[in-house]
C-alpha cells in the first residue's frame, strides 16, 4: 500500500512522464543502432540519410532545437501557472502542474533530444564514413511529431487558460471522486415522460429540424426544458415527452443537443449580447471614469445590434412539421430580455459617467424611434431609470443637466 501511494504521488509530479520518454528516447536509439549495426550501417542508403558530416549537421540541429522547445513550453507553464494564481486561485496551481498534455510534450521533446545526441555518437567521419541510416531516419520521423505536438500544444494551452476549461478540470476531478466515494447513486425518480441529460454542460447548439422529425416519427411532442446557452447537470431532465412515449428515439434525440464547457456564438445570439456587455462593464469594474471610451464602443455595438433586432418578429419556440403540427417547444429571448441583458448591468455601473450616460440615451431614444409601439415600453423604463441613475451620482444641477444630453459619441 505504501509503494502504491509513493507511487501514485511519483506520477503525479511534473517530471514522471519526461522521464519516462527521456527513457524511452534512450531506448530507440540503442534499438535503432542495433538495427543498423546488424545490417552493417547498409539498410539505409545515404543518397537518404546523408554523408557523416550531413547527419553530424542534423542530429546537431535537431538535438539543439529540441532543447529550445523543452524550455519554450516549461517556460509557458511556468506563465500559466501565474496568471493562474494571480487571477483564479493558487489553489488551482498543483492541478495544472498535473495537466498530461504538458508533460507529454516536454517529454516528446526531451525524448526526441535523448535519440538524437545518442544517434550523434554513432556516426563516424573517418575514410569510410559511417551513417546510422535507420536512426537518423527515426529522429527525422520524431522532428515531424514534435511539430504536430509543438501545434497541438499551443491550442491545447490556450483552451486550458479559459475560466470555463480551469473550472472544468476541477469540477471533473471532484466529481469523479463523488463517484468513488458514493457510488450507490441512490433512486430514481424518472416515469419516462422526461429524458434527463446524460452528461452536465452548457447546451451550445439545437439540431431544430432534426428533433422535429424525431418527434414526428415517434408521434410525441418534445418540450426542451433549458434554453440555449443553458447550463444542465448530469441527470436534470432535458426533455419532457407529451404523448406517445414508447416509439420514440431516445438516443436520435440527444444526439440533436450538443452540450459544451462554455456558451458559443453558433446559435446563441444573446451570447454575444453578453460578451459585449461583459467588455463594457469590465472597463468600468473599478468605477465610472476608469475606462469611459470602452464602454462607450461596446455601448456602440449593442445599440447596432438592437437597433436591426427591433423591427424583426420573434419566433415563438414552436417547431412544426410538415403537417403543421407541434412537434417541439423551446425557451426563447423575448425583447424585453434583450434589453434588460444589454443595458441593465452597464447603466447601473456607468450611470455616474457624463460620457456613459449620454450614450446610453442617445441608444435608448434612437431605438425609441424604431422600435414598434409594443416595444417601447421597455426601453422607455431604461430611460426612466438611466434619469434616476443620473440623479442619484451627481449632486450638482449642472452635471445632472449635461447627463442627460443625448449624444452618439458620448462626450466627443
Amino acid at each position: 500500500m505504501r509503494f502504491l501511494r509513493r507511487f501514485s504521488r511519483l506520477r503525479a509530479g511534473l517530471w514522471f512522464i519526461p522521464l519516462t520518454c527521456v527513457l524511452a528516447g534512450v531506448a530507440l536509439s540503442f534499438g535503432t543502432i542495433a538495427i543498423d549495426q546488424t545490417y552493417d550501417y547498409n539498410l539505409v542508403p545515404q543518397w537518404l540519410s546523408g554523408g557523416p558530416d550531413a547527419a553530424i549537421e542534423i542530429l546537431g540541429t535537431i538535438a539543439a532545437s529540441m532543447v529550445s522547445l523543452a524550455a519554450l513550453v516549461l517556460t509557458i507553464t511556468m506563465v500559466v501557472v501565474q496568471l493562474a494564481m494571480g487571477q483564479f486561485s493558487p489553489r488551482i496551481v498543483q492541478r495544472i502542474l498535473q495537466d498530461k498534455p504538458s508533460q507529454l510534450a516536454i517529454g516528446i521533446f526531451v525524448g526526441t533530444f535523448a535519440h538524437a545526441m545518442l544517434a550523434l555518437r554513432e556516426v563516424q567521419t573517418d575514410a569510410q564514413g559511417v551513417v546510422p541510416g535507420v536512426a537518423v531516419l527515426v529522429a527525422f520521423v520524431l522532428v515531424v511529431a514534435s511539430i504536430m505536438i509543438l501545434v497541438w500544444y499551443v491550442n491545447h494551452i490556450g483552451r486550458a487558460l479559459r475560466v470555463s476549461a480551469l473550472i472544468e478540470l476541477v469540477g471533473n476531478d471532484t466529481r469523479k471522486l463523488l463517484d468513488q466515494i458514493y457510488a450507490d447513486v441512490g433512486a430514481t425518480n424518472s416515469d419516462g415522460s422526461t429524458i434527463p441529460a446524460p452528461t452536465s454542460g452548457v447546451i451550445i447548439r439545437i439540431d431544430h429540424d432534426k428533433l422535429v422529425r424525431v418527434a414526428k416519427a415517434g408521434g410525441c411532442v418534445l418540450t426542451l426544458r433549458p434554453a440555449l446557452g443553458e447550463f444542465v447537470p448530469a441527470g436534470a431532465p432535458l426533455f419532457e415527452i407529451t404523448g406517445n412515449t414508447a416509439r420514440l428515439d431516445v438516443n436520435a434525440a440527444m444526439r440533436s443537443i450538443e452540450l459544451g464547457l462554455e456558451r458559443t456564438l453558433d446559435q446563441d445570439m444573446a451570447y454575444g449580447l453578453r460578451l459585449l456587455v461583459d467588455i463594457g462593464e469590465r472597463s468600468l469594474s473599478d468605477g465610472p471614469f476608469q475606462d469611459p471610451t470602452t464602454a462607450v464602443q461596446a455601448i456602440d455595438r449593442l445599440h447596432d445590434c438592437l437597433r436591426q433586432l427591433a423591427p424583426r418578429p420573434f419566433p415563438d419556440g414552436r417547431y412544426r412539421d410538415e403537417a403543421g403540427e407541434v412537434r417541439l417547444v423551446t425557451s426563447s429571448m423575448t425583447w424585453e430580455d434583450y434589453i434588460h441583458l444589454a443595458f441593465d448591468e452597464i447603466r447601473i455601473a456607468g450611470s455616474g459617467s457624463p460620457q456613459i450616460a449620454r450614450r446610453l440615451r442617445a441608444a435608448l431614444e434612437d431605438l425609441l424611434a424604431v422600435a414598434p409601439p409594443e416595444r417601447k415600453r421597455p426601453l422607455q423604463e431604461q430611460l426612466d431609470l438611466l434619469r434616476s441613475g443620473i440623479g442619484g451620482s451627481m449632486s450638482e444641477a449642472v452635471d445632472r443637466n449635461n447627463s442627460s444630453q443625448a449624444d452618439p459619441s458620448g462626450l466627443g
